[in-house]
């Protein structure tokens, strides 16, 4: 596609990067037929290829109005359309950009502008979001249906192995993930110990920097994605004899947003090199688990039933891990059922489900549709938001597919593994 930016935008790093993802795209339409608000709206605004029409408007410098952020908005950033792609579009860029431009140059209500500002605020400090949801957890029951949504159940974590082992791996200290599912990263300690491997937490480390890319301030995202690398160079700079040989993220939505660290910081002369080997090192639990459990032939007594798995986007789209955890599931002992249009969005999406209420419930609608269509007793997936949003929606239960695992292997005996201690803070 033809672009002719404007000179406030060609030949900056934004410019060169949107001018290069424009001219990559032949507007086929084959990204239409796998995109979820597309499928719900049937508007051509609605879908990349007219979101993509619409940004290169904005960056062309023509008029815009709130029109053209509402479709923008509508946008769940499930990356679907990338994964569709035969030109190799990489649209989230290019919306990541166009997003920005238009947060710069079109005043929001006052009222979006100060429920942003919240959540990019208050999601992102555990002082604030670990007591909230402490409290919120305890009064759920009081809480509007509405609150009451996104609230989970408290359910107690487990214990925390205290094991020290020669290999180690870092995990994210995050942010939303511990206060709502803290059984999710106790869980992932749990396995990992089993198998001889030691997880560290740096408390230093917290949010991925994805909740403030996403809610109009990528400049604080780049400062949590600095913070994160601060916390974490000690034990994985090239020569450092930590034992660390990956970073664990186990929330997909987290590890999409750490896969970008190299690329996003891409023009930081300090944190370029330290960027890529972020990202070098990233795995998540899916990419990482299967061989390490193959090498350590421990023994798994999975629980019998059927279970389905839903994939995240940012699995699937993101890290582009497509169908490894239900091969998984079914090496040990589980019987994965088969899922309908497993590629579309559930809805979660992050924010989305504040910010667009009536397609996000519409998503979920569709999505539990065709998880339960099999009649499953337990619904599996790997990014927290999406095991919530799908929680509110289902008496099925909903968990992360490592909290299944580490039951799992709880219930057949393991061999006993030498050394013993302190997990290191």
């Amino acid at each position: 596609m033809e672009a002719h930016l404007a000179d406030w935008i060609a030949g900056t790093p934004d410019g060169i990067e949107a001018q290069a993802v424009l001219r990559s795209c032949v507007h086929c339409g084959f990204c239409t037929a796998t995109c979820p608000t597309y499928q719900l709206l049937g508007d051509e605004l609605d879908g990349p290829r007219g979101r993509i029409y619409l940004i290169k408007e904005v960056l062309e410098g023509r008029p815009f109005t709130a029109r053209t952020a509402l479709h923008l908005d509508r946008c769940l950033t499930c990356r679907s359309c990338e994964t569709t792609c035969p030109s190799g579009v990489r649209y989230g860029r290019l919306l990541d950009i166009g997003r920005r431009v238009v947060d710069e140059r079109l005043a929001r209500p006052r009222g979006e502008r100060w429920l942003r500002w919240a959540l990019r605020e208050g999601l992102t400090r555990r002082a604030l979001f670990g007591p909230a949801m402490r409290a919120g957890k305890f009064m759920r029951p009081l809480l509007p249906a509405a609150v009451r949504a996104k609230v989970p159940q408290r359910r107690d974590a487990g214990a925390w192995p205290a094991r020290v082992h020669p290999r180690k791996v870092l995990i994210l200290n995050g942010c939303v993930q511990p206060a709502m599912h803290p059984g999710i990263d106790a869980a992932t300690a749990r396995v990992l110990d089993r198998i001889g491997v030691q997880v560290l937490q740096d408390s230093r480390s917290g949010c991925c920097g994805a909740i403030r890319q996403h809610l109009g301030d990528p400049d604080g995202a780049l400062d949590d994605m600095r913070r994160n690398i601060d916390a974490w160079w000690p034990l994985i700079a090239p020569g450092s004899d930590s034992g660390v040989e990956a970073i664990v993220v186990n929330a997909s939505g987290c590890g999409a947003m750490v896969h970008e660290y190299a690329h996003l910081l891409r023009d930081d002369a300090r944190y370029a090199a330290k960027a890529a080997r972020v990202s070098e090192l990233l795995r998540d639990p899916a990419q990482w688990l299967p061989q390490e459990l193959a090498r350590a032939a421990l023994p798994v007594r999975a629980a019998p039933g059927r279970v389905v798995f839903h994939a995240p986007c940012s699995l699937q789209h993101g890290l582009g891990v497509r169908g490894v955890v239900e091969q998984l599931l079914a090496s040990l002992g589980a019987t994965p059922l088969p899922v309908a249009d497993a590629h579309l969005c559930c809805g979660s999406a992050g924010t989305y489900s504040v910010f667009q209420p009536v397609l996000s419930k519409r998503l979920r609608a569709d999505k539990l549709a065709a998880l339960q269509a099999g009649g499953p007793e337990l619904i599996l997936s790997a990014n927290v938001g999406c095991i919530t949003h799908l929680q509110s929606g289902t008496q099925t239960p909903v968990r992360h597919w490592i909290e299944w695992l580490d039951e799992a292997m709880a219930n057949a005996p393991a061999p006993a593994l030498q050394g013993k201690g302190r997990v290191p803070s």
